[in-house]
């Protein structure tokens, strides 16, 4: 029908026990996203978007993964057009492995390993482990290299808030979009690769800035809708 208004995105926040998924949810709501916590692997695949976030150990959040029978409906959502949100926990799920408490295989969809955030020091004195708090983002490579992602239009040095207490180290480093520094120690805060977008910061508890990450997560899910139609 002409001037038919299209429905909000559907987006699938997963939900492995671990992580704050009704903040998360919110703010999707806020900028007029359609958010669904779901465990449900079939609620995933129709989903225009899913965001995988969390806080809390790797290998438990894999293990339940596993248990809840996601792991190949994740690894498939970029391959499918679809976008693949990481938050915190989440951006570390999409390595090849972390060295949390052992060795254990992440989901493999961005090359590298994830690695603990190890003696940050300001002067002589140590900083505390996890980092809690609000830190900047530098922009890798520039400003522009934001174009395209969730971080577009943000100014570089913008804060965001932090809870974390290990960090990615992706193999190839074009895929890194945003660093920050703690302590001295320098590490990817995040990342961007096709349909993958991750950070290692909460925008969703980052104020304005945040929400403003938010928008633009919902713009890059209306263009990927719109490829995929236009490409059935």
């Amino acid at each position: 029908m002409s001037g038919s208004v299209q429905p909000a995105p559907q987006v699938a926040v997963v939900d492995f026990g671990l992580g704050n998924l009704f903040s998360v949810a919110q703010a999707c709501q806020t900028v007029g996203l359609r958010p669904t916590i779901t465990q449900d692997r079939q609620v995933i695949e129709r989903a225009d978007a899913v965001i995988l976030p969390g806080v809390g150990a790797f290998g438990d959040a894999m293990e339940t993964l596993r248990r809840l029978d996601l792991i190949g409906v994740l690894r498939d959502t970029p391959s499918r057009g679809v976008p693949l949100l990481g938050i915190c926990l989440g951006v570390q799920l999409l390595m090849t492995e972390s060295l949390e408490f052992g060795r254990h295989e992440g989901l493999g969809l961005i090359r590298g390993e994830v690695v603990p955030l190890r003696d940050p020091h300001e002067g002589a004195r140590r900083l505390k482990v996890p980092q809690v708090g609000w830190n900047r983002l530098h922009a890798a490579g520039g400003v522009e290299r934001w174009n395209g992602t969730p971080l577009e239009g943000l100014p570089d040095e913008t804060f965001m808030y932090f809870v974390h207490s290990f960090v990615v180290v992706p193999e190839d480093p074009s895929v890194v979009r945003s660093t920050t520094t703690y302590g001295g120690i320098e590490f990817c805060s995040s990342v961007s690769c096709g349909r993958i977008f991750a950070c290692q910061f909460h925008p969703e508890r980052s104020g304005a800035r945040g929400l403003h990450v938010y928008e633009n997560m919902r713009t890059m899910i209306a263009v990927a809708a719109e490829e995929r139609r236009t490409s059935a």
